[in-house]
């Protein structure tokens, strides 16, 4: 089986490995550390900001807004203020952001059947990192 990105190229179609690729600008989002969680924080409905920030273990409140931020800018949450003292903000996905669910679900699930694979993998990597270069290389 071809598990290659095909090339488009000559179907007057993109090449995600071209730096102008568009669709490789959007797969940035996904990239990122934190996009996809915040997405999947969204998943469920509305969040505000502080929910957010509780559910999100590790992520900084400047990392937040600024994910936020790019999200919203990228079309992927909508941002609403509501009137109120103080004044209450809502962070939710928006139907295009709804459409990429599946695609974050499908990583999710990848990502749960893998992990134990991937962290032997490392382990395996940082331990030969740690052998001296002679012995490495067979002198």
């Amino acid at each position: 089986m071809d598990t290659r990105f095909p090339d488009l190229r000559r179907f007057g179609g993109a090449d995600a490995f071209l730096q102008a690729c568009k669709p490789r600008t959007v797969l940035d989002i996904f990239t990122g550390k934190w996009a996809g969680l915040v997405m999947g924080a969204l998943l469920d409905g509305p969040r505000r900001f502080s929910e957010l920030r509780r559910m999100l273990d590790g992520i900084t409140q400047k990392m937040l807004s600024q994910t936020l931020r790019t999200l919203e800018r990228d079309g992927l949450v909508t941002r609403t203020v509501y009137p109120t003292i103080p004044p209450r903000v809502d962070y939710e996905l928006t139907a295009l952001g709804r459409s990429a669910v599946d695609v974050l679900r499908a990583i999710g699930v990848w990502a749960g059947e893998h992990a134990d694979q991937v962290l032997a993998a490392r382990e395996a990597y940082d331990e030969r990192a740690k052998e001296p270069v002679e012995a490495a290389s067979g002198a």
